[in-house]
């Protein structure tokens, strides 16, 4: 089996030039790869007993958080993009490049004082997962770790998300 960046491909100036996209369909398309990145992810998460739930951001989250719930036989929390989710929602804005977004969980997700591992395809300025830190936080969870597929460690977003214990699999120094 390769090594699990050798699944990644990259495609030059997109979406514009001097980035390095990084791909993460390649490694969904590909048995080995698929097995790699999950079972290299949930290792990512630490001791199953150390938490509590999954937490997974839409749509990537979802691929990557759910197989690892289900082999750790843990629930797991949808966080969606705003107006997707039927019953009684909390909410909250981040910021984009070029404007803000708003993601929300239901109200009901996280109980006072479960632990959380949050789960998702990859870190860049760290806004996404900042909002969502934030959210199992008013619920009452603790988010024990966060845990990536790929970081892009040239846009810092761990900076963002420095309080709290951050593993990814695979981290790329540039943009």
């Amino acid at each position: 089996m390769k090594d699990l960046k050798e699944y990644v491909r990259t495609i030059p100036d997109h979406p514009k030039p001097g980035i390095m996209f990084r791909d993460v369909t390649s490694v969904l398309q590909d048995a080995d790869g698929l097995k790699l990145a999950i079972d290299s992810m949930m290792e990512k998460c630490g001791d199953p007993d150390s938490f509590d739930v999954i937490v997974g951001t839409e749509s990537r989250g979802f691929v990557f958080g759910m197989p690892i719930a289900y082999n750790l036989h843990k629930p797991f929390i949808m966080v969606r993009k705003k107006g997707k989710l039927p019953c009684e929602t909390i909410s909250r804005e981040y910021d984009l490049e070029y404007g803000t977004a708003v993601i929300e969980m239901h109200k009901d997700a996280i109980r006072p004082g479960q632990r959380v591992v949050i789960v998702d395809d990859l870190i860049a300025t760290g806004g996404t997962i900042e909002a969502v830190t934030k959210m199992v936080e008013e619920l009452g969870g603790k988010v024990v770790r966060i845990v990536f597929l790929m970081e892009l460690a040239g846009l810092n977003g761990r900076e963002k998300l420095k309080e709290y214990d951050v593993e990814s699999v695979i981290c790329y120094e540039g943009k």
